[in-house]
């Protein structure tokens, strides 16, 4: 690859990856400034139950991923990867707006909840949809052989997202006073995400399309996978059923360990381990930065040995150390045994966050790949991501929360039985475009191409 091509597949990357960091700051903030302004809407009960208010509403904005990604899965797949990304941060950016602006408690009674559901609407919404959008164009956007290095960046930015938002608790929790940030303090961080979503939405209306988007919008033909009337649409989808509910099996036990040792790792050493917030709170910005920058080292491995062994040692590694490692952290006491139980944990979540965007997308061809990764993933999340913090807190409050590490561990062993009986998708070829692939899910490739198991 010449130099001038390098840059522009770095300018593609870069452009999809910095708009998924704003995405994904607006919709973590919410969960790591909960303890703040939980509160404010919910003054009433101890200070758990108004925390599981608050997430539950976190939770509800996960019903909505099934319908944005729907909607701008199909968006995705009949105007575009670009059109499809900027629609989502214009979303998020409304969400943002919403929440810094919503009263609180005692200024409009369960008013301000009202705001703060609506908001959550929204942001399920745009991530139902920024998820596939980002998954489908980082990998089409990449140069051939190294689609998992590429995608990757993906949960590279999602992480940028998360830290930038632990990074600012952290100095707001050191410059201002805890009345402070649990006055107003807390809407700072999503004043600060809605001004970043109008930066990212210019540089998304320049952002340049996909080749192989626009390659098989040139193609001629008549079925479903890639024809106007067919892009995008369930009927193509049902097309790939099996395809789509492979989606959701390879999902569950990674969506789950994720939101485990990120978005509830903070409130888990605080409000099980009794560290200090300010401790947890560092405690979860290392072990991200770390998770971060491992990444793409992961998934550059699988573009050499295959995607399945990285698939398969984050299950095998989840199965069976799930229960240790949670239990361990209950006792961890102090900063750097939480670290290093905290990074061992993201260490094995690594096999599938690095590479699991591109396992999804070189599923489906391309006249409904954005569709076929935004909607069964959206449901697996609903499911089993936006349920996983409510159900830990859930637990606590019945006094059964040593429960949720086995929960955790049995979802991780449905999805190894998954990856092992997979085929491998490293091959695959992405121009595919029509009925002739209908079916293939991980077991064909281009022709004459070597099937890889």
């Amino acid at each position: 690859m010449d130099a001038s091509g390098g840059r522009a597949n770095w300018r593609k990357i870069w452009v999809g990856s910095a708009g998924n960091m704003v995405e994904w700051f607006d919709w973590f903030v919410y969960s790591s400034f909960a303890v703040y302004f939980a509160g404010s809407f919910f003054p009433e009960g101890n200070t758990t139950a108004q925390l599981f208010n608050t997430m539950a509403i976190f939770a509800v904005g996960f019903i909505m991923r099934p319908i944005g990604g729907w909607l701008l899965g199909r968006i995705g797949d009949r105007r575009g990867r670009k059109a499809a990304l900027t629609l989502t941060v214009t979303l998020m950016s409304a969400s943002a707006i919403l929440i810094a602006l919503a009263p609180t408690y005692a200024v409009a009674g369960y008013g301000g909840v009202a705001v703060l559901l609506i908001a959550r609407l929204l942001q399920g919404l745009s991530v139902g949809g920024e998820y596939a959008a980002s998954a489908t164009y980082l990998t089409e956007a990449s140069a051939e052989g190294k689609r998992g290095f590429a995608s990757s960046f993906q949960y590279v930015s999602m992480t940028a997202g998360q830290l930038i938002g632990l990074a600012l608790q952290i100095v707001l929790q050191n410059t201002l006073s805890d009345e402070a940030l649990h006055g107003w303090g807390w809407r700072i961080p999503f004043i600060i995400g809605a001004l970043g979503a109008a930066v990212v939405f210019y540089l998304r209306r320049n952002m340049l399309e996909t080749e192989v988007f626009n390659e098989a919008g040139e193609t001629v033909g008549g079925d479903a996978g890639h024809d106007g009337a067919g892009r995008g649409t369930l009927k193509a989808l049902w097309q790939h059923k099996r395809e789509a509910f492979l989606v959701v099996a390879l999902t569950m036990g990674g969506t789950v360990a994720y939101y485990t040792y990120t978005t509830y790792l903070t409130k888990y050493l605080s409000g099980t381990a009794g560290l200090p917030k300010q401790t947890a709170t560092l405690v979860s910005f290392c072990a991200l930065f770390v998770f971060m920058c491992l990444q793409p080292l992961a998934g550059a491995l699988s573009d050499r040995i295959g995607r399945r062994p990285l698939l398969i040692t984050f299950a095998v590694g989840g199965t069976f150390l799930t229960v240790p490692i949670m239990s361990l952290l209950k006792y961890a006491g102090s900063f750097w045994p939480a670290l290093g139980l905290a990074l061992l944990a993201l260490v094995i979540v690594t096999g599938y966050t690095s590479i699991n965007a591109c396992v999804k997308a070189e599923l489906f061809p391309t006249g409904i790949r954005s569709l076929g990764v935004a909607l069964p993933y959206a449901i697996a999340n609903a499911l089993f991501g936006g349920t996983a913090e409510p159900l830990a807190l859930r637990l606590k409050q019945s006094g059964i929360e040593s429960a949720f590490p086995w929960y955790v561990a049995g979802c991780a062993a449905v999805s190894l039985i998954v990856y092992v009986t997979m085929r491998e998708t490293r091959t695959i070829d992405l121009h595919r475009v029509g009925k002739q692939d209908e079916g293939t899910g991980a077991g064909r490739t281009r022709v004459g191409e070597p099937v890889a198991d």
